[in-house]
């Protein structure tokens, strides 16, 4: 029996140059489980994923990150990419987003590169994680605890590694949802 997560609502953080399965596939998954996938961003309009080097398919923009606030989502999910990252982890917006979902005990998953946004949100200390292996001595140096698995879930953070990854990650992103708040979900000081 699928898993069924019906008036969640998840945040969906990217930006121009997110990895198209990356976003998508979640989206599907969150979406077929019966939530509402909302992709917020830092301007409206459309943002262009990027298929690997290749551009890849836009999606439309739901919500921007001037107009949200953690307090309305049930969770937040991060795709990687080369780019999308990049240009929301400098933006203190994005940071203060990413960091309410940790102070409030909210479910926050990230693919790929997805984790260099919570690295910047100082929330990965002391964290058990995974991402792609060119970011992992990052996250180390920002206080995680790298592993080179799959999917890590760790008190209502779940990290995987690359698209090779998400059927796993999806899976996994429903089924913390359906859990809900994780009480021992940590936030760095």
């Amino acid at each position: 029996m699928t898993q069924r997560i019906e008036g969640k609502r998840i945040a969906i953080l990217a930006a121009d140059g997110f990895e198209e399965a990356e976003l998508f596939q979640p989206k599907e998954a969150i979406e077929q489980a019966g939530g509402e996938a909302v992709v917020v961003s830092l301007k409206p309009g459309e943002i262009e994923a990027n298929r690997h080097r290749e551009k890849g398919k836009a999606v439309a923009v739901n919500a921007t990150i001037d107009a949200v606030s953690a307090s309305e989502f049930d969770a937040l999910m991060v795709p990687g990419g080369l780019f999308s990252p990049d240009a929301l982890r400098k933006e203190e917006k994005v940071r203060n987003f990413v960091h309410d979902f940790f102070a409030q005990k909210k479910l926050v998953g990230s693919i790929c590169h997805g984790p260099q946004v919570l690295i910047d949100a100082d929330v990965v200390s002391g964290r058990k994680m995974t991402a792609i292996e060119n970011i992992r001595t990052d996250l180390s140096n920002a206080g995680a605890k790298v592993v080179d698995e799959e999917v890590v879930v760790d008190e209502g953070l779940i990290t995987s590694r690359t698209p090779k990854d998400l059927n796993a990650f999806c899976s996994k992103l429903v089924e913390e949802i359906c859990e809900g708040k994780h009480a021992a979900q940590a936030q760095s000081a």
